[in-house]
């Protein structure tokens, strides 16, 4: 028997013990008796359950779930590891299995996978599915159309409540979105929006045209994806229509293709700041890992040289200062952080949303320009009054102090205004990488700070 939830386990001890239970009924030829308990578990705790049990016992597992649960365990796997879970369940259970998942799910998975694997899955599928699903891989992959899901419940305005909940009742099992209604016209345009709830509150002879709300936030099948989310940010959404060039009805975007994206483009912005544009996770492979690091980092590699060519052209100062030496890595780091958070907090404003006029953007550069200044102060204070104690020289912490300062002031700057430009010329703001950016700033700050101690020479020998 499957083991219950009745202690302080954690979840990931609790699904060792499913799997273990699992294994053994395999073993023992108990696992269709299991059934009715399986159906209990997350489809996503199912799916790990699946990754960890032996490979043999898999088939057996499988074929002790319903099609509606196996499928929906199938889809929180990675896409190759569902495929060949697919195979494994054989031609006749894997077409049942495709003609009720979510098709755009399904378009994402044969987007990702070999040609002849692709379109094996689609040739058993049902004729009406396949035609589907390959009309929604015809989408790009990151705008609304490449999303959406063609499986929502629409009427026509002159049903009546009753008419409505049947039909409610007759599609419930092929769409998991029953929250948002949709009302068309005779030639399939959306003209309105209902709910579940207003149907259950309203009386069974209640016409649909009387609750539907008529102001519908749609996007056309075009739209970016992060715009999308943005919508969903904004109207605080469970569901969106998407609509074609003639104002069609073609499909739904849901919230959890929402999520999705979000995470998809935060985990974009994330690769970008650390210098590299594609994904890498625990699984990838050492040489590709490195052949996806290196490029940027070759580059920053020569870049970085620069900065022993700027040391060496105040070779004369240092060796009258050796002590100047001794704060090169903070000016550095310091110069490089303060460019890297400004950094941050511009690339996380930009987007499809922001309007970057003149004002916003005046407005963005005085604000992170004032910003540069009061830590410059507080930083370069700090440090001349540490240095000048530290070397008994007030003449080398004033230098010290003030080159911080105005390298502090240089990388809030730099880190604010070099995004922007990126943006302006419509080139993505995000590969202005974090490592990026502290190159360019040692290159300015070990500039400045040696130029300032060079200037004021006298005072320090």
């Amino acid at each position: 028997m499957i083991l219950r939830r009745r202690d302080k386990r954690s979840r990931e001890e609790d699904l060792q013990a499913l799997t273990i239970s699992i294994e053994e009924a395999i073993n023992t030829g108990r696992i269709n008796q299991m059934a009715s308990e399986l159906e209990e578990w997350e489809p996503y705790d199912l799916a790990v359950v699946y990754e960890e049990i032996n490979e043999v016992y898999r088939p057996q597992f499988m074929n002790a779930l319903e099609i509606e649960t196996l499928t929906r365990m199938l889809s929180e796997l990675s896409p190759m590891i569902e495929v060949s879970a697919l195979y494994i369940l054989g031609k006749e259970k894997a077409a049942q299995v495709l003609n009720r998942m979510d098709n755009d799910d399904l378009a994402d998975l044969l987007g990702e996978i070999p040609e002849e694997m692709r379109e094996y899955l689609l040739s058993i599928m049902e004729v009406t599915e396949r035609e589907t699903v390959r009309e929604l891989m015809n989408f790009g992959p990151e705008t609304a159309g490449g999303i959406m899901t063609n499986r929502y419940v629409w009427f026509y305005a002159k049903y009546t409540v009753r008419e409505a909940v049947e039909k409610v009742k007759h599609f419930a099992d092929l769409t998991n979105d029953i929250q948002d209604l949709y009302v068309l016209n005779e030639e399939k345009e959306l003209i309105g929006l209902t709910t579940y709830r207003d149907l259950v509150l309203a009386q069974a002879t209640d016409l649909i045209e009387d609750l539907m709300g008529e102001n519908v936030v749609k996007v056309p099948a075009d739209m970016d994806q992060e715009e999308v989310a943005h919508l969903f940010e904004q109207y605080d959404l469970v569901s969106m229509p998407v609509e074609d060039v003639n104002g069609k009805l073609i499909g739904v975007v849901t919230f959890d293709d929402v999520l999705d994206v979000l995470r998809a483009e935060a985990n974009e912005d994330i690769n970008k700041l650390s210098a590299t544009d594609k994904t890498i996770d625990y699984n990838t492979h050492p040489l590709t890992a490195a052949k996806r690091r290196l490029p940027w980092l070759i580059m920053l590699l020569f870049l970085g040289l620069l900065s022993g060519s700027i040391i060496s052209i105040f070779e004369g100062t240092l060796s009258k200062v050796v002590a100047l030496t001794f704060f090169m890595p903070m000016i550095a780091g310091m110069t490089g952080n303060t460019g890297t958070q400004s950094l941050a907090v511009v690339i996380r404003g930009l987007g499809p949303q922001t309007k970057m006029n003149r004002k916003t953007i005046f407005r963005l550069l005085r604000r992170e320009l004032l910003v540069g200044i009061m830590i410059g102060v507080i930083c370069g204070v700090s440090v001349a009054l540490v240095a000048g104690f530290w070397q008994a020289s007030f003449a080398l912490g004033a230098v010290i102090g003030f080159s911080l300062l105005l390298t502090i002031i240089i990388g809030t700057m730099a880190g604010t205004v070099i995004p922007i430009i990126l943006y302006k010329l419509k080139i993505d703001p995000a590969v202005a990488s974090g490592p990026l950016i502290t190159t360019l700033n040692d290159l300015f700050s070990l500039s400045v700070y040696f130029g300032t101690a060079t200037i004021f020479i006298s005072y320090l020998t």
